[in-house]
């Protein structure tokens, strides 16, 4: 072995020491000693690989290639949520809690092995082609996805504005394979769509996502439904994948009293569990609210839903959410690149963990996709909004039974109240 590879092999080694030691430094119980003893041994392994692939692989290997091939290998492994993100990856992701990025506009997540869509955001390539929650990505531009890493797949799905990209996927529902040509485009997604009055008195706001600026945005929607004397809220969270921890909270506590709790994470390190609780900043508590969700809800959107129903401020109305109710941490490196890690699981303020489970509705009710009959084509309902946002389809304007519902629910609870 040459020196300059000795000296390689011994570098990898003692970072992955030095990672142990600082675990064990960091004030981990005693019985974590055996574990990192037996991490000890593991990593001679890897030792022992990369030593070989210097020695007697066909062709030179560049010392980063096989890091970062390694720590993609090693983040995949955890979860369908943590991942290696190279220098490029990290500054994409960086863009895209900003609202702005290049692709077919779906979230997507690797679930029980598989590449899934989490939500196709509204108005994008792959919502008017027609993706769905739960849809199961088994071939990109005919290459299989058995076994592909979230980094990987979102690699393949991104590329230059205007290319083509065939998937096929699996829909459950209907138990058989689709194909999908989309044409890829840049992708800007305004946190907030649609704040409009239906029925005269009854508000609609729908969250696209949970970004940097979504919180402010809903504010100035919400002031402006306030002066048009707004009497009930539908906050539409259908298809939101989620996004932001602390806009989450932002979101939550404009609905609740000071001091409600929110959201509990809970770490493996217990200094790490946190409550967050609804802070004393402008507040929305004098109109009845309905939450409407999907099965594209998820993350932050179900944060948001549990603390609404958990604290008694309004009614959930729709199908249960996607179920992830864990925390992703990112952490960048030296290099430019970055590791996402999962760090805890969060719980609804009634203790409830939402992690492959979800958040169900209150009134469970799901989406009937038909055209709208001539007396179902409400001008204040399905003209305003289904036309905008909901329904964007070629035949015309589709009843959306899920949003007449929520109308419904709130317009049984402003007469309730009258009577009182």
């Amino acid at each position: 072995m040459t020196g300059k590879k000795l000296l390689l092999t011994r570098f990898i080694l003692c970072v992955f020491l030095t990672l142990c030691i600082a675990v064990d430094a960091s004030g981990a119980a005693e019985e974590q000693k055996s574990h990192d003893k037996e991490l000890y041994k593991q990593i001679e392994l890897f030792s022992d690989a990369v030593t070989l692939i210097q020695s007697d692989y066909v062709e030179e290997v560049e010392p980063k290639k096989l890091v970062y091939g390694a720590l993609e290998g090693m983040l995949s492994s955890l979860d369908g949520y943590s991942q290696f993100m190279d220098p490029d990856s990290f500054r994409e992701m960086q863009i895209d809690t900003k609202g702005e990025f290049g692709g077919l506009g779906i979230e997507i997540a690797v679930k029980d092995g598989v590449l899934t869509v989490i939500a196709p955001l509204d108005g994008t390539p792959a919502a008017k082609a027609g993706l769905k929650s739960g849809d199961r990505i088994v071939k990109i531009d005919g290459e299989a996805t058995r076994e592909i890493n979230l980094m990987d797949a979102v690699k393949k799905l991104r590329g230059k504005p205007g290319t083509k990209i065939d998937i096929v996927i699996f829909r459950e529902e209907e138990e058989k394979l689709l194909d999908f040509t989309i044409v890829r485009s840049i992708i800007k997604i305004k946190s907030t769509k649609a704040a409009e009055l239906l029925e005269e008195d009854i508000g609609y706001i729908k969250l696209v996502e949970f970004q940097e600026n979504t919180s402010r945005e809903l504010e100035e929607k919400l002031a402006k439904l306030k002066k048009l004397e707004m009497k009930g809220l539908i906050l539409d969270l259908r298809n939101n994948p989620g996004g932001l921890l602390d806009v989450s909270q932002s979101v939550s506590e404009k609905f609740l009293p000071e001091g409600e709790t929110i959201v509990s994470l809970k770490s493996r390190i217990p200094d790490q569990n946190k409550v967050f609780r609804s802070r004393g900043k402008q507040k929305f508590l004098d109109f009845p609210l309905v939450i409407l969700v999907n099965g594209g809800s998820a993350s932050a959107s179900e944060i948001v839903a549990g603390a609404i129903r958990d604290n008694q401020r309004g009614i959930i109305v729709g199908t249960k959410t996607f179920g992830k109710g864990s925390v992703q941490t990112v952490i960048p490196l030296k290099d430019g690149s970055a590791v996402r890690i999962t760090t805890a699981d969060y719980f609804t303020p009634a203790g409830h963990s939402i992690k492959e489970k979800g958040i169900l509705p209150d009134v469970e009710i799901k989406l009937e996709e038909r055209q709208a009959s001539t007396s179902e084509k409400k001008e204040d309902i399905f003209e305003k909004i289904g036309k905008k946002d909901l329904t964007e389809k070629k035949n015309g304007v589709i009843y959306d039974n899920q949003l007449q519902t929520a109308v419904d629910v709130l317009r049984g609870i402003l007469v309730y109240k009258r009577s009182e």
